[in-house]
């Protein structure tokens, strides 16, 4: 439009311009020319002045919106997209020096191993629905056995109805050792006290519900499940096992928890032993769990937990104190101490002391690795742990050193 524009106005002025000096020149037989020409240049000025009206009328009125680009059509499925797959191992490299009243453990030496292996595949239904499953693998000695196998941890289908409250049915999380853990900060490097000393474990099959309340100022959990443990199906033929857990977090990175459990641990069902006794815990944690500087105490209390099958009553009660600092984000040190009497009726002179030691290193995000020396003591008997049998009739000890990592992605 504006090309046209120039180009008639150019004409107009050149034949302005040309007129006048052809009238003059022109002889008079030639002023049929000039007014034929003059008669041209009112044409010209007639569409000059109608396109002139045209644009303006089209700059008047807005231009039409585009029409939305297409989006690009997605090669991936909707369930796929829904779906996360995970994993955490936790290897080590490590010498062990384990005594019996004096005599060597058959479990001596060196030797490389894979003490977990977890894969989680978690897929979102809907806002409200969500399930998990995660697989726990550890690989024997001597390769796959009765006892080291492939299990599954959590198989759980999950219904988050609000913050404060999410309901699981099936094998998830109990509500306390796997909450302690998320505190301390080494699991890779030992268990934590409970779950080390056989009174208490990670995961159960039942019903869990949990949530927090004041953006996470306060938080519980409670498990009623069958009380042998995830590696174990079982139906209780007269109760169920409950755990239960309340935590607070008054100012950041200081931690307060109090839990509890009660039950027959799975021991109830039909055709097992007579069951006079119920066992019951009860658990405390304090800690501070910032950045830098990381420490806490847990104490447990536990009733018949090794003896609800026998006549004879018993009381244990241990507690652990650990702590950390790192020096930089990839560089830290880190200790703990657990005290446990497991016996206080039947064997009361029972003690076992154990600590660990250690230098952490973080290489790369998701990959931990740590140089550590454990030691665990028990004096006038036998305890389980999860290093294996610790004691003798006098004293056992247990030595091991090496190195420790775990990786996830």
């Amino acid at each position: 439009m504006m090309t046209k524009r120039i180009l008639l106005a150019a004409v107009l002025a050149t034949s302005a311009l040309a007129t006048p000096a052809l009238a003059q020149s022109a002889p008079q037989g030639d002023g049929d020319e000039v007014q034929a020409l003059k008669a041209e240049m009112q044409a010209l000025q007639a569409r000059l002045d109608k396109l002139e009206a045209e644009q303006a009328a089209a700059a008047s009125t807005p231009a039409p919106a585009p029409a939305p680009a297409a989006a690009p059509a997605s090669s991936v499925p909707a369930w796929v997209a829904d779906t996360k797959i995970g994993g955490k191992a936790y290897l080590n490299v490590s010498n062990i020096h384990q005594l019996s009243d004096g005599a060597p453990s058959s479990q001596n030496g060196m030797q490389a191993e894979l003490k977990r292996f977890y894969l989680t595949v978690d897929h979102r239904f809907s806002d409200v629905f969500s399930a998990n499953l995660t697989t726990d693998f550890r690989y024997g000695t001597n390769g796959l056995s009765k006892d080291d196998t492939l299990y599954v941890k959590k198989a759980y289908l999950q219904a988050t109805l609000a913050p404060e409250l999410f309901v699981r049915v099936g094998s998830a999380d109990l509500p306390w050792v796997p909450f302690v853990e998320s505190v301390y900060g080494y699991r890779y490097v030992e268990n934590t006290l409970i779950d080390r000393t056989k009174y208490g474990t990670s995961a159960d099959w039942g019903v869990h519900v949990g949530g927090t309340f004041g953006g996470g100022l306060v938080s519980y959990a409670v498990s009623a499940v069958n009380g042998a443990g995830y590696k174990t199906l079982s139906r209780s033929s007269d109760t169920i096992d409950l755990e239960g857990r309340i935590s607070a977090q008054p100012i950041k990175n200081v931690v307060f928890a109090l839990g509890g459990y009660t039950g027959k641990l799975g021991k109830s069902a039909d055709g097992q032993a007579n069951t006079p006794h119920r066992a019951k815990r009860f658990d405390a944690l304090a800690a501070y769990a910032g950045k830098t500087v990381r420490v806490g105490v847990e104490y447990f209390k536990a009733w018949d937990w090794n003896n609800v099958t026998t006549p004879q009553s018993d009381v244990s009660s241990g507690w652990s104190a650990f702590g950390s600092y790192a020096f930089t984000p990839k560089l830290n040190v880190f200790g703990r101490y657990d005290w446990v009497n497991p016996n206080q009726k039947t064997n009361r002179p029972l003690k076992e002391n154990y600590f660990n030691v250690g230098l952490g290193y973080q290489p790369v995000k998701n990959v931990d690795l740590a140089l550590v020396y454990k030691r665990d003591r028990a004096d006038n008997g036998l305890v389980a742990t999860s290093n294996g049998t610790i004691g003798g009739v006098d004293r056992g000890t247990y030595d091991e050193i090496g190195i420790w990592s775990q990786f996830s992605f």
